[in-house]
């Protein structure tokens, strides 16, 4: 069991390493050619509406959905959604879901599990420990994975507002 746990663990992380980047990457902007003489790309300085930098703590949990103690899918993948939206919305009143699955041997099988992977902002730890206590319980699962990772975050609303 433990080193099917550290197998989920390393891929899950890998996996929040990946999506991270993405989310550097996408953050991205090109200068208008007019700005400049070369077709060059620099990173957006993200700015609150004041034109101060808005650093922040991006919460992600890794919630699988199979029961610890025997392997098996507890809800299906709609009644995990529904269960776990259900929970984040008491919690946050708010949530960003992705569905994802994994996989993992133990022994000489192999099990596969449904995950959802769940990012929270404008919130602290002890407020996504009291949610993951009650996603570990519903989902009878011994732990639910959280990241903390240091963002900046802005709520853009155009050009012309």
């Amino acid at each position: 069991m433990s080193r099917r746990f550290g197998v989920i663990t390393f891929l899950l992380a890998i996996l929040g390493i990946v999506l991270a980047m993405t989310a550097m990457v996408s953050m991205r902007t090109v200068k208008p050619e007019s700005a400049t003489t070369s077709n060059t790309q620099e990173i957006a300085e993200p700015q609150d509406a004041q034109g101060s930098d808005s650093e922040d703590i991006q919460y992600v949990m890794y919630l699988g959905t199979n029961d610890k103690d025997t392997n098996e899918p507890v809800f299906t993948p709609e009644e995990s959604m529904e269960r776990a939206r259900d929970i984040l919305i008491n919690h946050f009143g708010g949530y960003t879901i992705q569905e994802a699955n994994g996989g993992w041997v133990d022994g000489d099988k192999v099990y596969q599990e449904y995950t959802l992977i769940i990012y929270l902002s404008d919130t602290n730890l002890e407020q996504v420990h009291l949610a993951a206590d009650d996603l570990v319980e519903v989902f009878n699962q011994s732990s639910v994975l959280i990241q903390a990772n240091k963002t900046t975050t802005e709520f853009y609303s155009g050009k012309n507002s």
